[in-house]
């Protein structure tokens, strides 16, 4: 069932701006916030996906803004749209990734490094910066970065993707020191998400890859979007500077 379907809540006044909001976690996260009554914008590189998602979430609580993260000119399109369209913008999901390369780090190509930082770090500190100075500074509101477990732990041929997270986990904590008391800052690291981005880590091998969490499960996007609906939200109003671990499980198995 889609947000429409079971009908719209009362608008709760917050808005919410999610980078790679189309699908995935992004769109999980921005179904769940606007299944609580928030207003959304979501951006994403594809145009037309952008669109099927934002009518498929409700075309008049949710803003589509095409263009890539790491873009300067887009984050501040995105932040203006954002601002011109419903006048505030509460909420920051740093959620746009990649990771286009998989094999061991004494190989890497540094160009490829570079893209990877450029996309999972220096743009999500690029749309903070502008969500700060375009009302957060002013009138309050909270930031959730997507980390990822790699960043947490060693991540064997996904080496580039999983510094570009530890340095976001770094970041949440530099972000939410800088902008107390007025700006929660939190980040959430997730194990497995069953999503497009995160297919070849299960695809055709679910049941094995599952096998190893203690849940009995991988994670689907819904599981990212309830723990960003808390994060952004009053009942997590003294927490701040932390880094939410949601595995199923599977750090539990480190101690065996």
């Amino acid at each position: 069932m889609t947000v429409q379907d079971s009908g719209f809540p009362e608008p709760s006044g917050k808005v919410a701006l999610i980078t790679g909001g189309s699908r995935g976690i992004g769109y999980g996260i921005a179904e769940a916030l606007v299944a609580r009554g928030d207003r959304v914008v979501i951006t994403g590189r594809n145009e037309e996906t952008l669109k099927e998602a934002a009518e498929k979430l409700g075309a008049d609580r949710v803003l589509p803004v095409a263009g890539k993260a790491h873009d300067e000119a887009h984050q501040a399109i995105a932040v203006e749209r954002a601002m011109e369209t419903f006048g505030r913008v509460d909420y920051l999901v740093n959620n746009a990734g990649t990771n286009p390369v998989f094999g061991p780090i004494a190989d890497l190509d540094l160009n490829v490094a570079r893209k990877v930082f450029e996309t999972n770090v220096v743009s999500a500190l690029g749309f903070a910066q502008r969500t700060w100075h375009a009302w957060q500074k002013e009138n309050g509101g909270a930031i959730v970065n997507i980390a990822s477990i790699a960043g947490v732990a060693p991540s064997p041929f996904i080496g580039a993707y999983g510094i570009s997270k530890a340095a976001m986990v770094n970041l949440t904590l530099q972000l939410a020191h800088e902008f107390a008391p007025v700006v929660r800052v939190n980040s959430i690291a997730p194990a497995v998400i069953k999503t497009k981005f995160a297919a070849a880590l299960y695809e055709n091998r679910e049941e094995e890859a599952a096998a190893g969490y203690p849940m009995g499960r991988l994670g689907v996007p819904e599981d990212i979007g309830g723990a960003a609906a808390f994060l952004l939200s009053d009942a997590a109003g003294w927490v701040t500077g932390q880094t939410l671990v949601v595995d199923g499980g599977l750090f539990l198995n480190a101690g065996v």
